[in-house]
């Protein structure tokens, strides 16, 4: 059991390796125009990870259904937008 947690690890630090690590002094980090030159797409990608983590954290599965049964809620100008205890405001 010790030999496939440490083969694990291994792998992980394997992968990490490569990815992409950009250090800066405390003070010195780059502003918002880091975002501002990105992509919407770059962007996005770099939210994927999070949000996977994000539902492994909260010990459930990522939801998969199709763009039409996506549960949203559509409020056009002028809705009242309910807060968190369903009044409007």
């Amino acid at each position: 059991m010790q030999d496939e947690a440490l083969d694990a690890r291994k792998e992980r630090a394997r992968a990490r390796a490569n990815w992409p690590v950009v250090k800066y002094r405390l003070g010195e980090e780059p502003g918002d125009e880091v975002w501002a030159a990105m992509t919407p797409q770059e962007r996005v990608s770099l939210m994927w990870p999070l949000t996977v983590d994000a539902w492994i954290l909260a010990g459930r599965e990522i939801p998969e259904y199709n763009r039409a049964n996506t549960p949203t809620r559509l409020y056009r100008p002028g809705d009242a937008i309910p807060d968190e205890d369903g009044e409007g405001y």
